[in-house]
């Protein structure tokens, strides 16, 4: 019969290892992960959904505990796991970024470029609008869920000692970009259209009156129609983004598990 010692050191192996995973991966997650999220937030929230989900992942972890050497082996797998978890999840989320800087270029307004917190860089006026309000819409709908669940699903996918190859990672981080950046371009196919509509207006127009300074008539017009247009589909953008983004996930379950 195991002791109480030895109930609090597989308890405390156990809860190392899923704290290692988990508190990667949510510190590179859409939402949780943020940089406009404090540090210490971000690590009690890990701590706190590693303390939760620390039971139902018990089943997984190692038993007796293994030496040091074995030890930060498995720690080192872990946290490679969590950076592949919370890597794939935030390419997913760029899509926004993606739309937001096409819509600006076909707008006039790609000069104006704002801090985006969301990817705590420079970007876009509407890239960043889109990533922040992209956050929020997040743990609007519930999509977070899916995150966390992905996470749990990981240890079927990803058991304690073993690492997919090199090679299926980086198959899986490149599919995960390519998908990122077609679905920032398919949301941002009507403004596309607009924006072909007026240069081809502005092109008629000077042939027909070379005097007149077009690009400084039609740009007031441009963003006018542009920032129509965006409050008339923007509903739209995030319904087809969170399926995009909720498939994405549902992908990398399936691809990792099988």
């Amino acid at each position: 019969m195991p002791t109480l010692e030895t109930l609090l050191t597989d308890f405390a192996f156990g809860f190392l290892l899923v704290f290692v995973r988990i508190g990667t991966a949510m510190m590179i997650m859409p939402g949780l992960g943020d940089s406009f999220v404090p540090q210490n937030i971000r690590l009690y929230m890990a701590l706190g959904l590693s303390l939760v989900l620390s039971p139902l992942i018990m089943p997984y972890i190692p038993s007796p505990v293994p030496g040091m050497a074995i030890m930060l082996s498995l720690i080192a797998m872990e946290f490679v796991i969590g950076l592949l978890i919370g890597t794939v999840s935030r390419m997913l989320m760029t899509a926004l970024d993606t739309a937001g800087m096409i819509i600006s270029s076909a707008s006039g307004l790609a000069n104006a470029q704002v801090f985006n917190p969301s990817m705590a860089t420079q970007g876009s006026v509407v890239g960043a609008f889109l990533s922040v309000t992209g956050v929020l819409f997040i743990f609007g709908s519930n999509l977070h869920h899916v995150l966390i669940y992905g996470l749990v699903e990981s240890y079927d996918m990803f058991p304690i000692g073993g690492m997919p190859d090199a090679g299926s990672m980086a198959e899986l981080l490149s599919r995960a970009l390519s998908v990122s950046f077609l679905t920032g371009f398919q949301m941002s196919i009507p403004f596309i259209i607009l924006s072909l509509m007026l240069y081809a207006l502005m092109g008629v127009l000077s042939r027909l009156m070379p005097q007149l300074q077009v690009f400084i008539l039609v740009l007031p017009v441009q963003i006018f129609l542009t920032l129509l247009v965006l409050s008339l589909t923007l509903s739209s953008i995030y319904l087809f983004w969170a399926a995009k983004f909720e498939e994405g996930i549902m992908y990398f379950l399936r691809s990792t598990g099988g």
